[in-house]
């Protein structure tokens, strides 16, 4: 067994960071992926955004991840998201920082990624990519599943989840792949994306339009309410949704929302951004 000892001392350090979600990844996954993955693509990830690729030294990507809480999120697009999104970033860039030195204090040189790999909005309009996928870590880590929506759907928090990874020297025992297709074909992100970005059919996963979901964020940015957080919103999958008795997802629909929650949640939007 690859670094044993290593590895639980990184899941006690997870821990004592409040970090809860953790995978391990070894960087061959890139090259060769598991067949046991839970999608099948059409096209792989391009060797440039290999983390061996980056950071030639690199054997083991760790992935964290932080959930944005759902009631929050219902909010969205608001100030009250758009301030959740920003501080679960800078925790992200925080926890990986500490990480990554934590180990290479003890002989394994490692490096942390920042969550958002881009200087502004116009500059994704132009080019659609960050030099690297998290999502992609995150799925060859095990941690879940694509959705329609072309983002990372957990058991845990459905795709209400963000995430950032350390690259290490260390050889460290990859998690198990979950091969389950968390996401249930409901097409509930398809139908009430704004922008309509979000493909029904194609290649897996559906291509979302980059340039109109990027387009809508300028906008709601110049309000100062990006990111836009409806497809994650609606998506019915995650514990989170029991936790905070979010289960009825009929309650985003035009005309069958509660009262109480309707009241709250146009309270948030009428305040400290441009509506």
């Amino acid at each position: 067994m690859k670094n044993e000892s290593l590895k639980k001392e990184i899941l006690k350090k997870c821990q004592e960071l409040h970090i809860p979600l953790v995978g391990f990844a070894p960087v061959s996954r890139w090259k060769n992926p598991p067949e046991e993955l839970p999608n099948r693509f059409d096209d792989w990830i391009p060797e440039e955004f290999w983390p061996q690729s980056i950071y030639p030294e690199a054997k083991t990507v760790i992935v964290i991840g932080l959930p944005v809480s759902l009631p929050i999120v219902e909010t969205a697009p608001s100030i009250y998201y758009h301030e959740l999104y920003n501080t679960v970033n800078r925790a992200l860039d925080y926890k990986a920082y500490e990480i990554s030195n934590f180990l290479t204090f003890k002989g394994y040189p490692s490096i942390y990624l920042p969550r958002d790999a881009y200087g502004d909005v116009d500059v994704l309009i132009e080019k659609p990519f960050a030099f690297f996928s998290h999502k992609h870590a995150a799925y060859l880590a095990g941690l879940g599943s694509f959705g329609q929506n072309n983002v990372i759907l957990t058991p845990e928090y459905g795709p209400r989840v963000r995430f950032t990874s350390i690259f290490t020297t260390a050889e460290i025992e990859g998690d198990p792949i979950k091969n389950n297709d968390l996401c249930t074909k409901c097409l509930a992100c398809v139908k009430e994306c704004p922008v309509n970005a979000i493909k029904e059919e194609g290649d897996f996963p559906p291509l979302v339009d980059k340039i109109s979901c990027a387009q809508r964020s300028k906008k709601l940015r110049k309000e100062y309410r990006s990111p836009c957080g409806i497809c994650i919103k609606v998506c019915p999958v995650g514990e989170d949704r029991k936790i905070f008795n979010r289960e009825n997802t009929a309650i985003y629909k035009e005309g069958q929302t509660p009262e109480k929650y309707k009241k709250a949640w146009e309270h948030v939007k009428n305040y400290g951004s441009k509506k």
